[in-house]
């Protein structure tokens, strides 16, 4: 399809970012899990020995909080919510059905987006701050032992919703047609975005025509 065609919605260092942050928090959610069920303890095996697994594990943890923190400085302007937001979780039933309420103007994100991108930046905070106080070998010892248990079982509810989270995620991103390939590859068709996000199509429509009209004249004018 000719990319005039097509609409700018994902930047590269984004698209780059959301890649990386794939590959650290399965790795992440597979040690993580190993480590709080031993019955699980192969998936651990990505990471190596357990010792390893115990070494790294924490690091990689980091850097997940890292990344998101980069994707959250880059699309929290377009993750506020608002009233047209309510409108469209009052209609989450025609929603599901694969109804988009077409009175009902969508930005960037839609409220399910917007939900989605909160609660998982409100969780990596509280597995950091938990991973914090259980890391053994750098602040643990800080810590009173009543503490540490807490932050252990904290810990591990929010890395499980987390994970519930991003499965529930990659299921909408392959439920929505068009939307993977959208993050692949950073452009989507126009009736993708007229259907999905029709405010921020105009609004992208907008920009486009104010660009070509400021555009000098050509020479064969």
């Amino acid at each position: 399809m000719e990319k005039k065609k097509l609409i700018y919605r994902v930047s590269l260092p984004v698209r780059f970012c959301h890649v990386f942050i794939v590959i650290c928090f399965a790795l992440a959610g597979l040690s993580g899990l190993s480590l709080f069920f031993p019955s699980l303890s192969i998936l651990g095996k990505v990471l190596g020995t357990p010792q390893l697994l115990r070494v790294l594990h924490p690091f990689i943890g980091v850097t997940v909080f890292l990344l998101l923190v980069f994707m959250f400085i880059h699309l929290v302007k377009h993750n506020i919510p608002n009233r047209d937001d309510l409108r469209w979780i009052k209609r989450i039933d025609k929603i599901i059905a694969g109804k988009e309420p077409e009175d009902i103007p969508i930005g960037k994100y839609n409220a399910g987006q917007k939900f989605l991108f909160w609660c998982i930046m409100g969780l990596i905070s509280v597995l950091l701050i938990t991973g914090l106080i259980m890391w053994r070998r750098y602040f643990a010892d800080y810590f009173p032992i009543e503490i540490v248990r807490f932050a252990i079982l904290i810990h591990a509810m929010a890395a499980i919703s987390l994970i519930l989270l991003i499965m529930g995620h990659a299921y909408m991103a392959i439920w929505v047609k068009g939307s993977i390939k959208g993050m692949i590859l950073g452009y989507v068709s126009r009736p993708w975005a007229r259907k999905n996000h029709s405010q921020w199509y105009v609004d992208e429509m907008q920009k486009t025509y104010k660009t070509k009209k400021n555009l000098p004249p050509s020479k064969e004018a």
